[in-house]
């Protein structure tokens, strides 16, 4: 049953959803890709289940399978432009995505990032960006300190030159999932909430107007505690009505702003588990990218992205996100997550 938590929603009038025709737009996105491993055996990881001799059979004909069906999603994605900036968890190692680049996205101007990760089942966490409209400045790396010989996904943290002329911090976010029961495993989505927490607020005592995205599979939802006491974003919603002695913006102390929340609200959710919708993918934003200018998130454009091909189409699961794998079955789809995606305007 999902927890409810009494909070405020803010509210952006009809003015702050206008685009003009001059603007230009970033688009974000986050995507779970199901367990994208090489099928080389790394003695250093478990990464055993997925070798050719392993329990999946993964094969490299399957993994080719898997970048075809990837980059055919990607690239479908911003009304066939593709995403700007791609978050990812769940790759093996940062060759996976320079291949998956190289051989299926060659005609984009991607680069990639995707430090090893203490994770000892090889699962990291990356990014995929448009190196025409980003340069790379820095890389963060955040261990998330759950106890000795007990290991998770890095945080990454990279900030970007929006170029020519801005700064944008976009952190990438795979939380310990909920394996052993929500409460049980609570704990330790807490410790990362703190251990992003902790970053976030170090950029915010250089820079209170610093732009920061936060994107991905957080393994908990926009009302659990993690997310709203710990991480401090707050729900948001747009609203296309003029709202007249309404919160404002410059009245509200909060930094941090859930932007998945509106999608949550109405039942929507990136991952099937049995047969409840969880809104696990989200992407969170500061206070400037709400209210300020140059860059600035437009109005209800964060969604679920679920395109028809992508959707299992009959049976027990139908509706779901198309997988790899069902169980230790080979399905040969894309991913048991769906995207989630948001766009920023640029203004010039």
């Amino acid at each position: 049953m999902k927890k409810y938590l009494i909070t405020i929603i803010i509210i952006i009038s009809s003015a702050a959803c206008a685009q003009s025709t001059d603007e230009k737009v970033l688009f974000v996105s986050f995507w779970n890709l199901e367990n994208l491993f090489d099928t080389a055996d790394d003695p250093q990881k478990n990464d055993e289940e997925f070798l050719p001799e392993g329990v999946k059979q993964w094969t490299s004909d399957r993994l080719e399978r898997k970048f075809y069906n990837l980059a055919r999603v990607i690239r479908s994605m911003n009304n066939g432009n593709g995403p700007d900036i791609l978050g990812i968890c769940e790759v093996e190692n940062k060759s996976l995505l320079d291949s998956l680049v190289s051989k299926h996205l060659f005609d984009k101007n991607y680069l990639t990032e995707s430090p090893e990760s203490p994770d000892l089942r090889s699962i990291q966490t990356g990014i995929i960006y448009d190196s025409k409209k980003l340069k790379l400045l820095d890389v963060y790396t955040d261990t998330v300190q759950l106890g000795s010989n007990i290991h998770t996904r890095l945080i990454l943290g990279v900030k970007f030159l929006l170029k020519p002329y801005d700064t944008i911090y976009v952190f990438v976010n795979h939380w310990p999932s909920r394996r052993g029961g929500e409460s049980e495993s609570e704990p330790r989505r807490i410790k990362a909430a703190e251990t992003l927490r902790n970053r976030i607020e170090k950029i915010f005592a250089l820079n209170k107007k610093a732009k920061i995205i936060a994107m991905g599979d957080f393994n908990d939802e926009p009302t659990n505690i993690s997310i709203l006491d710990y991480l401090r974003a707050k729900p948001i919603i747009c609203d296309s009505m003029e709202m007249i002695n309404k919160i404002t913006y410059r009245e509200d102390n909060s930094d941090l702003f859930n932007l998945a929340y509106k999608s949550f609200s109405e039942g929507e959710g990136s991952f099937k588990y049995q047969d409840n919708w969880n809104m696990l993918d989200q992407i969170i934003v500061s206070k400037e990218i709400i209210i300020g200018s140059r860059v600035r998130y437009q109005c209800n454009s964060f969604q679920v992205y679920k395109p028809e091909f992508i959707i299992t189409k009959s049976g027990r699961f139908q509706g779901a996100p198309f997988p790899t794998y069902g169980g230790n079955r080979y399905l040969g789809g894309y991913s048991d997550h769906f995207p989630v995606t948001a766009k920023f305007i640029i203004e010039e």
